[in-house]
């Protein structure tokens, strides 16, 4: 199956992109803008990525990873495994502590009209961060692999190392060497770099 995914690399579209990569699926890949009239004709809410799958629109980058890995089997254990609650414990761990942050921080420097940005709330969210990374560095240490779930790369890695990017240029704090050295690896991958390549 050909999937079509609508969305930028220089987004959460990065996250499905360098998913069919790692997988190796067949994909066209429209590289159009958030709330343009391509994407607010399949999603109302203007959001990207959308993954045309068959006849089914899916939207939301996590569930676009879940669908995927679950479909083909492949940076997922199986749903119903302990081991999967883990993993999404990891997941929901990395979009409420740093995807919410970073998300928030981008709401108030370009995504909501000028008048409702409150620009004090920045540096709450960068000492939040900062604490969620040392969370996360604790995470990334209970396991004796590489990996969030030790030595099988999932799309939890996927997700943080998204985030850690994303961070970098939004100017959020980055101390953590272990989170560094553990980004720079996953950012070595083929998929990773081919992902990037998109626009």
């Amino acid at each position: 199956m050909a999937y079509k995914l609508y969305g930028s690399a220089k987004n959460r579209g990065f996250r499905a992109l360098w998913l069919l990569e790692e997988i190796g699926l067949d994909y066209t890949h429209l590289p159009v803008p958030a709330r343009s009239p391509e994407v607010v004709a399949l999603n109302g809410t203007g959001k990207v990525p959308i993954l045309i799958s068959g006849d089914h629109t899916l939207t939301d980058s996590t569930a676009i990873l879940t669908y995927l890995a679950d479909k083909h089997g492949a940076f997922t254990f199986p749903a119903g495994t302990e081991a999967r609650a883990i993993q999404d414990g990891h997941t929901q761990f990395l979009l409420d502590e740093l995807d919410g942050l970073l998300w928030t921080a981008a709401k108030h420097s370009f995504a909501l009209p000028e008048a409702l940005r409150i620009p004090e709330i920045k540096p709450a969210l960068r000492e939040e961060f900062r604490v969620s990374c040392e969370r996360l560095a604790q995470r990334n240490t209970a396991t004796d692999g590489p990996f969030l779930m030790g030595e099988q790369m999932t799309i939890a890695d996927i997700v943080a190392v998204h985030c850690l990017g994303w961070a970098i240029v939004a100017k959020f704090p980055m101390e953590r060497e272990d989170l560094k050295i553990y980004s720079k690896a996953l950012r070595a991958r083929p998929a990773y770099k081919a992902a990037s390549a998109r626009v």
